[in-house]
């Protein structure tokens, strides 16, 4: 692993407008910098670089990063690459990046979860080359040693304790918090992934963030996923895409199947642009992760009841993130087939015939609407528009938004101003309802007010701990996990603390979070802004709302199962609230 204190030294040498200047011209616009975004289509440019902080981000596709990101977006780098090709640039050299071999025993307790990813991953990788149960499964799929060096297979050992080997401290936290091990209730522990092939779920930024294992033979269930840890989300990660990033470039498209196996037995067949969602539904951030990639995405799945609807639920997580010039698809394979059989029965070319053929977006929407109604009756019609209503108005493309109410009205019988006053359509362009869309309308909560104030003035992140330390949602949860950095960090200079934090965060759960918080910052501009006024504002809001919530609980329950702090509690709490409103609760201390 490359060390962070290198990662900050770096990032301050570099200026990120060199780094994107040397690939994007750039136009001043106030204090930043803007462009038409590299990552995805567009005629207005929404891709803006800030000087004062060291980062970018599109407001269109949501894409955002640090100098080292852009790189690796860019020239569809890894992270090591990215470094060593910016370090080239700033006149450093990059310290010596462990390889393959396991650290040191003495090391493993204080190891960060991606790094006992990694050594799991090695481990893993050394039992499959020693299983000819495991070797002899993937070459029974066609599978050859090359694909599996690449994608990174492995083999989980049936025993209950194998990691025990790699990690002597079987007792370690770090274990059960990278999903390794599970701990039951009596304290005993053991291997959560046993006598299953094991396939690596890789980051963009080439980062292991979890497992996939798949049985051998029989049993279930037939795949396990790791559960969700502080680096992995499944409804954020796709497989095979760090893999697939330079095939999804030359062939202008992202082919989505069901499972691990398809993508490796396609890569095997040369179809290198395959990647799979995580045994999850597909989410709107995987489409729109995938939309950043390409201008063409094609689901493939089994053409089986249960096919079609991890089809449908696909289509309508595609609404929200469509973008006119840019196009979702889909095919179904023959009822029995998946992708690898099918590749072997048709080859590659009948393969990539049904892909090009693959039914658009909007012709599977209105076909599966169509399906049980008929047309030919007033009635019909009319189902066919209440039932398009909800999804029509999801659509944020707007021009593919009016050629489908323009469709709809045509197979409705009635003029398109009616039919648009039926779909509750109000016209006007849309813009585009991105999972992570940063122009809020909304006041901010306390929460995000805190984390913006962080993120300018780091200084203050000493006075969070006490007055977050109960917070539930994403943005408390983002503050906590930020303040835990900074405190880790003191040194860091204000200038490049939105790239350093991007680069910490990046992959993790924490991510969008901080990714809107810091583009709020470069939109707004802040100039002015008084960090200390807003945080101390903040803080009183936020304890008002935990006095509330408290008053709320207390006040819910019976008096008499009340403890006796608890009554004296909620007494000082109905005086205060007398006292914030200007008079007395009419509560005396005999009602408590």
């Amino acid at each position: 692993m490359i060390p962070q204190s290198f990662i900050q030294d770096l990032l301050n040498r570099l200026d990120i407008v060199d780094v994107v200047e040397s690939h994007l011209p750039l136009k001043r616009a106030g204090a930043n910098l803007v462009a038409c975004c590299p990552f995805h289509s567009e005629k207005s440019p929404s891709f803006t670089v800030s000087p004062a902080k060291q980062f970018y981000h599109c407001f269109g596709c949501g894409a955002h990063g640090n100098a080292i990101g852009f790189v690796m977006e860019y020239s569809g780098l890894g992270f090591v690459e990215a470094v060593k090709e910016l370090s080239g640039r700033a006149g450093m050299t990059v310290p010596e990046v462990q390889g393959e071999a396991v650290p040191a025993p003495s090391v493993a307790v204080t190891r960060s979860i991606a790094e006992v990813l990694q050594a799991a991953a090695v481990h893993y990788r050394g039992e499959l080359k020693r299983s000819d149960a495991a070797i002899g499964y993937l070459k029974g799929r066609g599978l050859t040693g090359e694909v599996a060096a690449r994608f990174g297979l492995g083999f989980a050992p049936p025993g209950w304790q194998e990691l025990a080997a790699v990690f002597p401290d079987y007792r370690a936290k770090a274990l059960v918090d990278a999903g390794l091990v599970i701990e039951g209730d009596d304290g005993k522990r053991y291997d959560r992934f046993r006598d299953r092939i094991m396939f690596p779920i890789v980051n963009t930024r080439g980062d292991i963030v979890g497992f996939g294992g798949r049985v051998l033979g029989h049993g279930e269930p037939k795949y396990l996923n790791s559960p969700e840890t502080p680096v992995f989300e499944k409804g954020r990660e796709v497989y095979g895409l760090y893999q697939a990033r330079g095939a999804i470039r030359a062939s202008g498209r992202v082919i989505v199947v069901e499972g691990y196996m398809d993508v490796v037995a396609l890569a095997q067949l040369g179809v290198n642009d395959a990647v799979a969602t995580l045994g999850t539904a597909t989410t709107p951030f995987h489409v729109q992760k995938l939309l950043k990639q390409s201008g063409r995405v094609v689901f493939c799945f089994d053409g089986d009841d249960a096919g079609r609807r991890a089809a449908w639920r696909a289509l309508e997580n595609c609404l929200g993130q469509l973008v006119d010039g840019k196009e979702v698809a889909f095919t179904f394979l023959p009822e029995g087939e998946d992708p690898d059989s099918y590749v072997r029965k048709v080859g590659r070319e009948g393969f990539e015939a049904r892909i090009r053929d693959a039914l658009p977006l909007s012709g599977f929407l209105l076909r599966e609407l169509s399906l049980s109604i008929d047309l030919a009756t007033p009635e019909g019609r009319a189902r066919l528009l209440q039932m398009a209503k909800p999804l029509v108005k999801q659509i944020a493309a707007p021009a593919l938004a009016a050629m489908v109410r323009k469709r709809l009205a045509e197979l409705g019988g009635l003029d398109q101003g009616q039919t648009d006053v039926l779909l509750g359509v109000q016209g006007g362009p849309r813009s585009r309802q991105s999972p992570e869309r940063v122009r809020r309308v909304a006041p901010l909560s306390p929460q995000r007010r805190l984390l913006r104030c962080l993120l300018l003035a780091p200084r203050l992140a000493g006075a969070v701990d006490p007055i977050l330390g109960d917070s539930r949602d994403a943005d408390g949860r983002a503050t906590l996990a930020l303040v835990d950095f900074l405190a880790g960090n003191p040194q860091l200079s204000e200038k490049v603390l939105l790239a350093v934090v991007s680069d910490h965060f990046r992959g993790t759960v924490h991510e969008p979070v901080l990714n809107e918080a810091a583009a709020e910052i470069i939109e707004v501009g802040m100039e002015g802004f008084d960090a200390e006024a807003e945080f101390t504002g903040a803080i009183r809001q936020i304890k008002e709302r935990c006095r509330i919530a408290r008053l709320s609980e207390l006040g819910g329950k019976p008096l008499a199962s009340l403890s006796p702090d608890e009554r004296s509690e909620l007494q000082r709490l109905l005086a205060e609230r007398g006292a914030a409103i200007g008079g007395p609760m009419g509560c005396s201390e005999s009602m408590i």
